[in-house]
């Protein structure tokens, strides 16, 4: 019982040194970009001057895997743009390839090279899939940026 009233004065003499500054930096606000049926192709969380995208899987049109996926990095800088931020805020990218064959690496890390640069990337996983959610859909991207206000 005496520790536990210890603690909790110690609780209290913590909180009431904190800054109304370092008060404000423990809310944050969410923007829902581009809301569609059920979701929103962006979620935008905000505190203190850091923002952080959630964005959902981009998908690409094209007759083959190449052709979409520069549709789906096309899509995925619209979105980026739309919460104000660009390819190089990115931090994690999640990429599902329907019927995945290893050539499909090769292919992939080519065109994100050729988009993203070679260095500084974004931390990435790619997996194989059996289906997305329309057949004609060979892949699909979803990513996480960062963005520093001012």
């Amino acid at each position: 019982m005496k520790s536990r009233l210890v603690l909790s004065l110690l609780s209290l003499i913590a909180l009431a040194g904190c800054t109304s500054r370092e008060a404000e930096s423990d809310t944050f606000q969410k923007e829902f970009i581009h809301p569609l049926n059920g979701y929103s192709q962006v979620v935008a969380v905000t505190q203190g001057k850091v923002k952080t995208l959630y964005i959902s899987g981009q998908i690409g049109e094209g007759p083959d895997l190449e052709a979409q996926l520069r549709a789906v990095f096309n899509s995925l800088q619209n979105e980026l743009n739309a919460g104000g931020a660009a390819f190089k805020d990115l931090v994690k990218i999640n990429t599902y390839i329907v019927d995945y064959k290893a050539a499909d690496l090769e292919l992939f890390r080519n065109v994100r090279k050729e988009i993203l640069g070679e260095n500084d990337l974004p931390a990435s996983t790619l997996v194989g899939v059996s289906a997305l959610a329309r057949p004609e859909w060979r892949i699909e991207m979803e990513a996480v940026a960062v963005v520093k206000m001012k």
